[in-house]
């Protein structure tokens, strides 16, 4: 539950009203960690949960509990433009702790820490491994990755591998929507979730293989994710793969089940099937509403956000000259749903992409406050 210095001063407390304010005083103060995080400002901390603290960032929010780290970028803030102290930094910190592996699974990578990080890691002998969707290979970060001995194997496919995953120490699993450029990190809205758990490792590690070693992309599917259902310390999480494993069934099978709220933010949503739920809910009474991709929405054929706008929802254009793209649905504020698999018949048909469900009234909270973040920021 963190370093609660303020512990004797509850004590003293004769009203319940002060045992509260220093509840809340103390849930504010994290407990530094080792690592090169930034301070960051007090009026861009996160929603804090018992059993979580602050991982404190120069541009963007950071959390941890028993398990995870969340984290969510911040394009809002003028000093993302420096382009440092971000969620990559947690990223990086994570690569420079390596001792074993890092399997990497990018859609693009061009960011300099991370390049350095990984390239640092291979030269004091941990193994690292890529594959990467092959039109975004031409950079010269990647370059220098390959140019250090790291293999990088590309999907030469007509489809997308979309993932943005690493494994570290086949032990974690960082993922999200967050690719690992400057873009992603600083301009864009994203969020990056890591999970320690080495069965969560192994679904990951297992997928990673099966691009790596056995070239299977996109529709060469090879279902065997080792531990599709994990417990723990008693969260219970889904991890699913596309089109391997057919996400999309157990996506509508949660919006429907949905009692109270939906909320989601969709950098692409051109699936019908979850729009159509989606506005049937809102039909039966529930709170339904959303941001969307301004571009996306512009260039997409068949984008959702007319069907919304048609039926009365609040689903609202993004604020963010950047990109708005994260991938997430938040069930009843209590389930989360987010990866890199955007809500499209390509991400569950074509493309090699990434679902986490997580279960949990904690974790949704703070996709909550992200949440809130960017419909406050969307254009009404």
């Amino acid at each position: 539950m963190g370093n609660f210095s303020c512990l004797g001063t509850w004590k003293k407390s004769m009203a319940l009203a002060g045992i509260l304010v220093s509840m809340l005083a103390c849930s504010l103060s994290p407990v530094p960690t080792p690592g090169a995080i930034l301070t960051q400002a007090p009026s861009a901390q996160p929603t804090i949960q018992i059993g979580q603290i602050v991982i404190p960032l120069l541009t963007g929010y950071g959390v941890r509990g028993s398990f995870y780290e969340i984290y969510f970028t911040d394009p809002f803030n003028p000093a993302s433009a420096k382009e440092e102290g971000g969620p990559d930094a947690a990223l990086v910190s994570a690569i420079n702790s390596a001792r074993i592996s890092v399997d990497v699974a990018a859609y693009s990578l061009s960011l300099y820490s991370i390049r350095e990080a990984l390239i640092h890691a291979y030269n004091r002998g941990v193994l690292v491994r890529m594959v990467m969707e092959s039109d975004n290979m031409d950079n010269s970060a990647v370059d220098a990755l390959s140019g250090a001995g790291i293999q990088i194997v590309g999907d030469r496919r007509e489809g997308l591998m979309h993932n943005k995953y690493m494994v570290i120490d086949r032990s974690e699993v960082w993922t999200g929507s967050m690719n690992f450029t400057a873009t992603g990190v600083y301009e864009d809205n994203n969020n990056l979730i890591r999970i320690r758990s080495t069965k969560v490792a192994q679904d990951y590690t297992r997928e990673f293989e099966e691009m790596f070693k056995d070239d299977f992309f996109g529709q060469d599917v090879l279902a065997e994710t080792p531990f599709p259902q994990v417990s723990i310390d008693g969260v219970n999480l889904e991890i699913f793969f596309s089109p391997d494993d057919h996400p999309a069934k157990r996506i509508v099978s949660l919006l429907r089940n949905a009692k109270s709220s939906i909320h989601f933010l969709a950098y692409s949503f051109t699936a019908n099937d979850f729009g159509d739920v989606l506005r049937q809910k809102a039909a039966q009474g529930l709170q339904v509403d959303g941001v969307m991709e301004e571009s996306q929405v512009k260039t997409n054929t068949g984008t959702e956000f007319d069907a919304f706008s048609q039926a009365g929802l609040p689903v609202y254009l993004d604020g963010n000259q950047g990109q708005m793209h994260d991938k997430v649905f938040i069930i009843d504020e209590q389930i989360v749903i987010t990866g890199s698999y955007n809500f499209s018949s390509s991400a569950e048909r074509t493309n090699d992409e990434n679902v986490l469900i997580i279960y949990d009234a904690q974790v949704a909270k703070q996709y909550m406050a992200e949440f809130q973040r960017v419909f406050d920021a969307a254009q009404k």
